[in-house]
């Protein structure tokens, strides 16, 4: 079962420079089923080569719903808003970036991911691609 498609969102989020303002960055989503646990966002800093977090989608799901993770990754529903937003929190030795973002464009987003590989089978996909690899290259294939 090749999986030949990814999938890629850009989107807006607002990264906190105090309480009171925040920058616009785009952040492009991605999602590759030969990596089926993880999600890439890539931030396109003005003036600085764009830098990748990786982490779990399932943790990306979690936190739409409730506070999520812990160390370096932090995401949670922000409350009192008009319209659903999310605060990720990304931690590295070289200091703390708040964003935040609409649920909604997010929620989409995982939608499609699971659509290539549901949440929760992502190793029945890869033990499918190896059982099924070995069955075409095994003895007695006629190719």
């Amino acid at each position: 079962m090749q999986h030949s498609t990814t999938v890629q969102e850009h989107l807006v989020m607002g990264l906190a420079l105090s309480p009171e303002l925040a920058l616009g960055l785009v952040v492009e989503l991605a999602y590759d089923p030969g990596d089926p646990y993880a999600v890439r966002f890539t931030f396109h800093l003005p003036g600085d080569p764009p830098v990748t977090w990786v982490f779990a989608r399932e943790l990306l799901l979690d936190g739409l719903g409730g506070p999520a993770g812990e160390g370096d990754v932090l995401i949670e529903p922000v409350e009192d808003e008009r319209s659903p937003e999310v605060r990720v929190t990304l931690r590295s030795p070289g200091g703390e970036a708040v964003l935040r973002a609409r649920v909604a464009p997010l929620l989409a987003f995982l939608a499609r991911t699971d659509r290539l590989v549901p949440i929760g089978r992502e190793s029945t996909g890869r033990q499918l691609d190896a059982e099924l690899a070995d069955i075409l290259g095994g003895p007695g294939h006629p190719g």
